[in-house]
């Protein structure tokens, strides 16, 4: 990228578009249009009205460097500090996951199969490793007085930083209280809560190195599921029990094959109505298991 005083919008993305090709980027046109419309700190909609607007040096040489960094393969949601989830936007940064469209399924199940089978008892539910607080806030808006709150857990204080600021961004703080620990050690003794819901690491230990590379910029402790993916998994179902009220749930977003492993551990462990929800692209991705004291 030369520093020609002719370089316009359009010439920007094409150049970059054609760089990022080069560099085996597949969203190579999306991702020049995000980094250029950051940079100039405008939305993608400015930027195809304005093709043919010059960039001045100033901003050439912000979008150099987000350029460079992207060709090393550094996710453009940890460039430009956000990243969409339901149609809302999150502020990301390297201490979370970055929130796939995949995680929308969970979402979507418990508003629409689970939430409507609860009476109209005010609710208390916990979001278990809740990263940048995509599921307790969108909960928290989707649901609002219905709730009576949102336990949100992590165990990186970095992570609950994130999520409490995209909590207050999205005026729903009120209904989430963030606490730091290991699953569902957040909680008192003496907690018992309708729902529990995770996007917990599911991911085989040895297959982290054959991810995408954007993926090495992620935490490891965010997708590193163990030796089959189901470590951290196993033990949030044993946990889950003495934490849930009778007639509570437990929703789990899990990997590619394995739902049938995960609703034979929740029938292991006592829980009724099993099912799994496949995602839009007929993956079962979401498993769902109900706690009846005593049965």
């Amino acid at each position: 990228m030369s520093a020609d005083p002719t370089w316009t919008v359009l010439a920007l993305i094409q150049w970059t578009s054609e760089f990022f090709s080069r560099k085996g980027i597949e969203s190579a046109r999306l991702d020049a249009e995000l980094l250029l419309a950051h940079a100039l700190g405008r939305d993608r909609m400015w930027l195809y009205l304005h093709y043919d607007t010059p960039v001045g040096e100033p901003v050439r040489g912000r979008f150099r460097e987000l350029v460079r960094r992207r060709a090393e393969r550094v996710p453009v949601a940890y460039l430009t500090g956000e990243r969409e989830f339901y149609a809302l936007p999150f502020w990301v940064t390297p201490s979370v996951l970055i929130p796939r469209p995949e995680t929308e399924r969970l979402v979507e199940v418990v508003l629409g199969e689970l939430i409507p089978l609860q009476g109209a008892e005010p609710l208390r539910l916990v979001d278990v490793g809740t990263g940048s607080g995509v599921l307790a806030v969108v909960l928290a808006k989707e649901l609002g007085e219905r709730l009576e709150r949102i336990v949100a857990t992590d165990r990186s204080p970095e992570a609950l930083q994130v999520a409490q600021k995209n909590a207050i961004r999205h005026g729903v703080a009120e209904w989430i209280e963030f606490r730091e620990g290991d699953l569902l050690a957040a909680l008192a003794p003496e907690e018992r809560v309708h729902g529990i819901l995770s996007n917990p690491p599911y991911v085989p230990s040895s297959e982290l190195a054959s991810l995408q590379p954007e993926v090495r910029h992620e935490p490891r402790e965010a997708l590193d599921g163990g030796p089959d993916g189901l470590e951290v998994v196993r033990r949030l179902v044993r946990q889950a029990p003495e934490r849930l009220c009778p007639g509570g749930w437990i929703a789990l977003e899990v990997g590619a094959g394995q739902a049938p492993e995960v609703l034979a551990l929740l029938e292991k462990e006592g829980f009724s109505s099993l099912r799994a929800f496949e995602d839009y692209s007929g993956v079962p991705r979401v498993v769902v298991g109900f706690w009846k004291e005593g049965d």
